[in-house]
């Protein structure tokens, strides 16, 4: 059974806090998320953790983005699983910024820890390659709402990839006996859940004392996410580091900054 122990992805002392697509809520970022300018500011500030989405382009380059379309966030239109790299790379993100490949990411901050969710089976094999030609597997945990495609990367990149079960206790933290079995049998080594989940129209509360008392009876850490654009606060965050979660993931790099000064785990911008 896999533990976070086993995994050099996660031999941080204290919390873990993670830039969530860079930190698309910092004041700096608003409009420039999963750019190269919102993580270095990410980076600058003391984050040593990025949280970024990736999408195969239809001649197979893999880049760093949320959506499956460009339209939201860029001057360009279209799906980027049917446009080729040279269009897409010649997209602007609000107007300035280009998006970025992830192997700018992984080449241009050589020392952080990145946590890669795969958005589509696209993404897959080129993330795979990614990874093996920076070698820079022990520096990347690999997360997706599909579970098949984190199986088929556990299996081409090894026992040494940490990776995500994000789909822990979305419809299974009603019932407990489901859940600690969940737990018990998942190679993941870390459980990446929001706060809530809503089901049937009900916001069902995921983290509880009870999951992360088992989670980590069990050598697993916990990492909690904030709904992009909720109103999170350092108040929230406190107490969910009361509860006892291992990890931060953020839009809001400022505010988990602050709060951690105030508990006595101050970020350290790398040298």
């Amino acid at each position: 059974m896999a533990r976070a122990t086993d995994f050099a992805y996660f031999d941080q002392n204290g919390p873990i806090a993670m830039a969530h697509r860079g930190g698309a809520a910092y004041a700096p970022n608003v409009g420039l998320e999963n750019t190269v300018g919102a993580f270095r500011r990410a980076v600058d500030m003391g984050y040593h953790y990025l949280e970024t989405d990736v999408h195969a382009t239809s001649d197979g380059e893999l880049v760093a983005f949320h959506d499956t379309h460009l339209d939201r966030v860029t001057d360009g239109e279209g799906a980027i699983l049917d446009l080729p790299y040279a269009a897409v790379r010649e997209v602007r993100i609000n107007g300035t910024d280009a998006v970025p490949l992830l192997t700018e990411l992984l080449e241009e901050f050589p020392t952080t820890r990145l946590n890669i969710d795969i958005k589509a089976d696209s993404a897959l094999a080129p993330t795979v390659d990614t990874i093996r030609r920076h070698a820079a597997t022990a520096r990347v945990c690999i997360g997706s709402f599909s579970e098949r495609r984190v199986r088929a990367a556990r299996r081409a990149l090894g026992p040494s990839l940490a990776t995500a079960a994000g789909q822990v206790g979305t419809g299974l933290l009603r019932f407990a006996p489901q859940v600690v079995s969940r737990l018990l049998h998942t190679p993941a080594p870390v459980l990446q859940i929001p706060t809530t989940h809503r089901v049937r129209g009900r916001d069902l509360t995921l983290v509880t004392p009870g999951l992360v008392e088992v989670a980590h009876r069990l050598g697993k850490q916990v990492h909690v996410w904030f709904h992009e654009w909720s109103d999170e606060d350092a108040d929230e965050m406190h107490r969910l580091l009361d509860l006892g979660v291992d990890g931060i993931v953020t839009d809001h790099i400022d505010v988990l900054r602050d709060v951690l000064v105030e508990r006595g785990h101050p970020l350290t911008p790398a040298a």
